[in-house]
């Protein structure tokens, strides 16, 4: 019995946590999986962005529904003919003591365009500007290659945060991601404990004190969430997704919008798939249901529109015809078309386990032979997409979108390019919605789901509010 003991004390060490550990006044308890990296500019997983969400403060915040922008670290972005812009900012230092300066964001943007991290297409792609100085220390300047709106959207990209003059100097990107530095309300206590997680403390306006942040399984992290040893779980497994409504009620679970969604892309210059015909058929023979309900295991909806919400302007209602499983019509489509019939989906090692799935859906829905192989280095076939975005700025996804089917349209072209330009968020959203009408109705590339994320947290935490690009808010979580 001695000894059983003392292997239960030993595995309560190495959990770090346990049934009888009593809540420490001011400190936040929060489950995370591990994240996959801690350089802002390189973040695409949502333990990431939920991690550096509070070692950072980002420019502004963009709403994509409304188009509102909340400057945050800077005080103002503005322009008078869009194409040069002035960024003024707010006072700030790195958590190391350094100010954060505008030659602190011109460096460090210089640093993701050159070292090709996952933003920097927000710089090359989006923003463009032939010209970023920093003619005061409190100024950005930004000469664009074309007027554009879309800056204060662009530049509210949580991947273009400063990073501090040590590191940029250095070039130690790696030693960076263990013990970043950042301008946020919350710094880290010490490097990064891989498999662990790591502790914040309060520097800025946060309202715990303190974030102990435990790496673990999201299903173990929900029982503990349940039992009152964790204060908040980041992630629901599939599994939990359903008895989280009853377990915890409506006002301690939440379901929020992810900046990422799945696609079938056809290649529109392939003559087997250059009828519009033939891709509507395909896609109102997917069972979207089926996707979320099986390989997706409920961390994604079915898609209503081209569009995820999280990168959507306006609101939304019904779901588009492209969108929804008619497989008697579908078929009836391949047959207006002449279809030959004999379909391979090529996929990337992420969209394995569901581009299965929906191909052996299509092939009984649509009674065609569909296969699935890995992606060959120029894919003659339709190919499933997994986009994970880093603006919430709609020129982002529908120009991708374009890419990687090879539609070329000169009307879809114009249309974004004067979304691009337009002077108002209500003139763009216009212009975007005409751009995307156009994709469904020509439907080079078919919408199958849209990411959500969940999270779930106990009665002793409160004022739990959540974006599309951190997740929950870790500074505005509030405790009892």
């Amino acid at each position: 019995m001695r000894l059983l003991a003392l292997l239960a004390v030993v595995a309560l060490a190495v959990t770090g946590c346990s049934a009888s550990d009593p809540a420490r006044p001011g400190v936040l308890s929060a489950g995370i999986r591990e994240p996959a990296t801690l350089l802002p500019a390189d973040v695409t997983d949502q333990a990431g962005r939920l991690v550096t969400g509070a070692l950072w403060t980002p420019l502004a915040d963009y709403d994509a529904a409304t188009g509102k922008v909340t400057p945050r670290a800077a005080e103002s972005i503005e322009s008078t003919d869009r194409v040069r812009w002035t960024v003024k900012l707010r006072p700030a230092k790195f958590h190391d003591g350094t100010p954060v300066t505008a030659q602190s964001y011109v460096d460090t943007w210089k640093a993701i365009a050159g070292e090709q991290w996952a933003s920097s297409a927000v710089l090359t792609k989006l923003l463009r500007a032939r010209e970023i100085t920093a003619p005061t220390p409190d100024t950005i300047t930004l000469v664009l290659d074309r007027p554009s709106g879309q800056v204060p959207a662009v530049l509210s990209a949580p991947g273009l945060v400063p990073l501090p003059a040590s590191v940029l100097a250095s070039h130690d990107w790696a030693g960076f991601a263990k013990a970043p530095v950042g301008n946020g309300p919350y710094r880290l206590e010490g490097p990064w404990r891989p498999g662990s997680g790591g502790t914040l403390k309060r520097v800025g306006s946060g309202k715990a004190e303190e974030i102990d942040l435990r790496v673990g399984d999201p299903a173990a992290q929900y029982d503990a969430v349940k039992a009152g040893t964790l204060d908040i779980a980041t992630e629901v497994p599939g599994e939990k997704h359903d008895a989280m409504h009853t377990d915890f009620g409506d006002d301690h679970h939440a379901t929020w919008a992810l900046p990422r969604a799945g696609y079938l892309a056809f290649p529109v210059t392939n003559p087997r798939f250059a009828d519009p015909t033939v891709r509507h058929g395909f896609a109102l023979g997917i069972d979207r249901g089926a996707l979320e309900a099986g390989p997706l295991a409920h961390q994604v909806d079915p898609a209503k529109a081209l569009l995820p919400p999280a990168d959507a302007p306006g609101e939304r209602s019904g779901t588009c015809r492209p969108c929804s499983f008619d497989a008697a019509a579908g078929k009836a489509l391949l047959q207006q078309a002449s279809f030959p019939g004999g379909a391979t989906v090529y996929f990337a090692p992420s969209t394995e386990a569901w581009t299965r799935t929906l191909v052996v859906g299509l092939h009984k829905s649509l009674d065609v032979s569909v296969t699935a192989q890995p992606a060959p280095g120029a894919a003659d076939g339709p190919s499933t997409l997994d986009v994970s975005l880093a603006t919430a700025s709609p020129y982002e996804l529908l120009s991708l979108l374009a890419s990687a089917s090879g539609y070329t349209d000169e009307v879809f072209r114009q249309n974004l390019a004067l979304a691009d330009a337009a002077a108002t968020p209500e003139e763009a959203g216009e212009l975007y919605r005409l751009a995307e009408n156009q994709l469904l109705r020509d439907l080079p590339v078919a919408p199958l789901w849209s990411g959500h994320g969940h999270a779930v947290w106990s009665s002793r935490a409160h004022d739990v509010t959540t974006t599309p690009f951190t997740g929950p808010v870790l500074a505005g979580i509030g405790l009892s």
